[in-house]
């Protein structure tokens, strides 16, 4: 407030006007207050805002029904074994012998001298990656026995494997044998041995002449030790040994052919042919002999002798090799102080043996291009890690002589992870030479790399039943069990209801709404002790969430097909001060009786009594209910089918590519169409060809990169069909041929058929079809209601049932609180207005204020001055009379 100073001043005026100011002022209190209770009760709404927030959150993982039928999985030993169930799951007990570990392929290439050079003249090659199934044994051939070892067996130390000592002595004189002393240490060495067949020539008998014996002499042919043919002194006409003779001796059922049997010596072919052979499969070594007597000359023919040739008699002793796999597919050391005694060489390699490869479609194939810019052993290695093609590379360097290797690692572990590396050249040329000795690999042909870790599956038991899975984690052996396989061995697996979990989730929700229950008390009540009423007593807004929130808690569950629809019981009731209570021992009789009814009092839950029909989602406006499903059309794939049946072999010409578009748009977008390469070869059948097709397009990265993938089969027509695996309208194909094979050879003329999107009504109301899925149209009962149809055909197709639980509700209406549109929203919007419009008013007369102080100083101020004008006046006057007082 201003302050007036006046010479002669006869009024304070400034304590005047300070004190009519006060009175003035005193309807500014009243908007101070104003303010202050609306304050009071914007906070109390943001309080209940708050106490209505955490309430949703406390509810967000109880609307999912899985939170309500949780199990556990405990392996005995967690060393070898963790296990989760889901929903699907079902309580039991479970023996599990885990005995082998999934693990990925790795090759390796020959050694060379340096990383950087370039390897060959750098002429466009490709390198093509397939992956799939490996057949056959992985191992190494040796040779027969030599002389040395027939005659005095391997002697001890002569070889080992895999750094084990084999054990061998005199008696290790045969294939058979060596086998034994070898499997006898498979478990240290990880490596087993077969014995190949002892078989005599094929020609061995060609040209048998007649035997014909004088004098003294004899003749006795033995196979193994069975006496086939014998002749005494003085043959007769008519009685030599002929290869006839042989023949009918050993017919099928004769004597000697039963004791050969008997022996394990197999015979075929014929004498007479001249292709009789015996053959020992086991490996036992194979001896023939011809045991002659008498003078020289008075035995004639035989084996290798012409009639009238003299025979001294002969002994054949036939051995045979063997064959060493490794159990794991990995290389094979073989060392010792002289393994070639054994048949075999020492060091380490390996290889498949009368391998084979199966393309899996699955699987992306992928290529990677390499010219004179990438050519050296790091160019290849950044290529192929660049292209993103399901495969690692690396360089090792082993301190050799020529010591980097390129290392490949496929991405995929588990049998079907195997690779297969082919390499073409471009324009009709051929591969680069030094790149396809270094990195060409066929299991079923040329393996120039060398396998490292072979792929393989985990494998084990469940209960007895064999399982397999391509990688640790063990999916679906077990309905709704995932197991994550850490180590070989065995383990108990128990799967159980986890009622500890469920208990906790319906206490979670007893508790939320107590937190919400006691927070709207000390809103909306009255404490009669300290006579002080709550902020929101009487307030409607903060009536209406009461209300609702115990409204719906005391309804049942609408659209429930279970034995549950009320809270009541499974336990949970109002107590006299309006808070919930649960009742342990009901929760538990219901845990025990009705464990799977329980998520549906919590969760939203949709089901279909159709099998091919599975609820997806839905939304706040769906409303519970059973709506009867009709299905008019099924969705489709976009597809291009051949015009005819194909039939093997198929040839593809080398640097074939084609372009392919897959599921483009209308107008069309650039990116929905890629170059895809297809491996130069000739393929047996369609369906291996299909296979190649397949993974060859979900190879390309255009493709995978946007998770867009084909289908390739043969129908049962014999036709090639490439199909989107895409459904609906959004789903197609087209071919367009680049370089190579032209389309035409294989798919004929034929014309693309773009997808179809499902179609049909739920409970009578519109949908929307998109792919496999219909969703209800807006303003329906099925709003937002999202089903999907994997299969099966038109008509009716049963009922699909949805109800809200619970929570979920709740969860539902606490949004609708928390809104832009809500009680709570639309009553501090309302609070904030008034707000301001006092603070306008009060701003207003503030204004008001100041105007009128000014006028009370003017008034006053003026006042002043004539008071102070009239008492100088008095004190003339005084004056004058005073002196005229004196003067007279």
């Amino acid at each position: 407030m201003a302050t007036i100073t006046t010479s002669g001043s006869v009024l304070d005026v400034n304590t005047i006007v300070s004190q009519l100011m006060a009175v003035e002022q005193a309807p500014l209190a009243k908007f101070d207050q104003k303010t202050a209770s609306y304050q009071a009760t914007l906070s109390a709404y943001g309080s209940l805002s708050g106490s209505v927030g955490v309430f949703q959150s406390a509810l967000g993982g109880l609307t999912n029904a899985s939170t309500f039928k949780a199990l556990t999985a405990t392996a005995g030993n967690s060393d070898m074994l963790s296990a989760t169930a889901n929903s699907k799951a079902a309580s039991g007990n479970y023996q599990v012998n885990v005995t082998q570990l999934a693990q990925a392929q790795t090759l390796t290439t020959n050694g060379i001298a340096s990383s950087k050079t370039a390897i060959g003249t750098g002429s466009k090659t490709t390198l093509f990656f397939q992956f799939g199934n490996t057949a056959g044994s992985y191992g190494m051939n040796g040779t027969s026995l030599d002389s040395t070892a027939l005659a005095g067996g391997v002697s001890n130390g002569s070889l080992t494997i895999n750094g084990k000592a084999i054990a061998t002595g005199s008696a290790t004189n045969s294939a058979r044998a060596l086998a034994e002393a070898i499997n006898a240490q498979s478990t240290s060495t990880g490596v087993t041995a077969t014995a190949t067949a002892a078989e005599s020539s094929a020609t061995l008998f060609a040209g048998f002449g007649p035997v014909s014996v004088t004098g003294t002499g004899t003749y006795k042919l033995s196979v193994g030790g069975v006496e086939i043919a014998a002749q005494d002194a003085n043959t007769a006409p008519g009685e030599e040994i002929t290869a006839t003779s042989l023949d009918v001796a050993l017919g099928v059922n004769s004597p000697v052919r039963t004791a050969l049997s008997n022996a394990g010596i197999t015979v075929t072919g014929t004498a007479e042919a001249g292709d009789l052979k015996f053959t020992r499969a086991d490996g036992s070594n194979l001896n023939i002999d011809e045991v002659v007597t008498g003078d020289v000359g008075e035995v004639q023919g035989g084996i290798g002798k012409a009639a009238g040739e003299a025979n001294g008699g002969s002994s054949l002793k036939i051995a045979s090799s063997i064959t060493l796999t490794s159990s794991n597919g990995s290389p094979i050391t073989v060392g010792g102080s002289n393994p070639a005694a054994a048949g075999l060489t020492a060091g380490t390699g390996g290889s498949y043996l009368s391998g084979g490869f199966t393309q899996d479609a699955t699987i992306a194939s992928g290529s990677v291009v390499i010219d004179s810019t990438n050519n050296s052993l790091e160019g290849i290695r950044d290529a192929i890690n660049k292209a993103g093609i399901g495969v690692s590379a690396s360089i090792v360097n082993d301190g050799s002589g020529t010591p980097y290797h390129l290392v490949l690692t496929s991405a995929t572990s588990g049998n079907k992870g195997s690779m297969k590396i082919s390499l073409s050249g471009s324009e009709g040329g051929d591969a680069e030479t030094a790149l396809a000795d270094l990195l060409g690999y066929d299991p079923a042909g040329a393996q120039n790399m060398k396998q490292t870790s072979a792929a393989q599956d985990t494998k084990l038991t469940v209960n007895g039943i064999a399982i397999s899975s391509s990688s640790s984690s063990v999916s679906e052996a077990i309905q709704g069990v995932t197991m994550n396989v850490k180590q070989l061995g065995t383990t108990t697996l128990s799967v159980n209801r986890d009622t500890n979990a469920l208990k906790t989730s319906v206490t979670s929700f007893v508790k939320a709404y107590n937190d919400l229950n006691s927070s709207l008390k000390k809103l909306t009540g009255y404490d009669a002790e300290t006579k002080v009423a709550g902020p929101l007593q009487g307030d409607a807004a903060a009536r209406s969430v009461q209300s609702q929130v115990r409204r719906m808690l005391g309804a049942s569950v609408n659209g429930l097909s279970g034995n549950l629809t009320t809270l009541g019981q499974i336990g949970i009731t109002f107590d006299k001060d309006g808070t919930l209570k649960l009742d342990d021992a009901k929760l538990a009789g219901a845990i025990q009786n009705n464990f799977d009814d329980i998520a549906g009092l919590f969760a939203a839950i949709g089901t279909s009594t159709d099998n091919q029909v599975s609820f997806v989602s839905s939304t706040a406006a769906t409303k519970p209910g059973k709506y009867d499903l009709n299905i008019t059309q099924m969705a489709t794939q976009g597809s291009l089918s051949s015009a005819a049946a194909l039939a093997g072999p198929i040839t593809i010409a080398a640097d074939t590519t084609w372009g392919l578009t897959l599921n483009d748009s209308k107008p069309p977008v650039a990116t929905n169409t890629a170059t895809v390469t297809i491996p130069a070869g000739t393929y047996k059948t369609p369906e291996e060809f299909a296979k190649v097709l397949q993974s060859s397009i979900n190879g390309t990265a255009a493709f995978s990169k946007r998770s867009a993938s084909v289908a390739v089969t043969i129908d049962s027509d014999g036709k090639l069909v490439l199909s989107s695996t895409k459904y609906g309208s959004a789903s197609n194909v087209g071919l367009t041929k680049l370089t190579g094979t032209d389309i035409a050879d294989i798919f004929g003329g034929t014309t693309p058929v773009e997808g179809l999107d499902v179609a049909g009504t739920l409970g009578g109301h519109a949908v929307v079809g998109s792919g496999q899925t219909l969703t209800g149209k807006g303003g329906t009962d099925v709003e937002g209601l999202k089903i999907e149809i994997t299969g099966g055909t038109v008509g009716d197709r049963g009922q699909v049932s949805f109800s809200q639980g619970y929570a979920y509700q709740l969860n539902n209406l606490a949004t609708t609180f928390l809104s832009k549109t809500g009680p709570i929203t639309s009553r501090t919007d309302g609070i904030n207005s008034s707000i301001k419009s006092i603070a306008k008013q009060r701003e207003a007369f503030a204004d008001k204020l100041t105007s009128i102080e000014a006028r009370y100083r003017a008034q006053y101020a003026k006042l002043d001055a004539t008071l102070a004008t009239m008492q100088s006046t008095s004190s003339y006057l005084t004056q004058q009379l005073a002196a005229l007082a004196a003067n007279s």
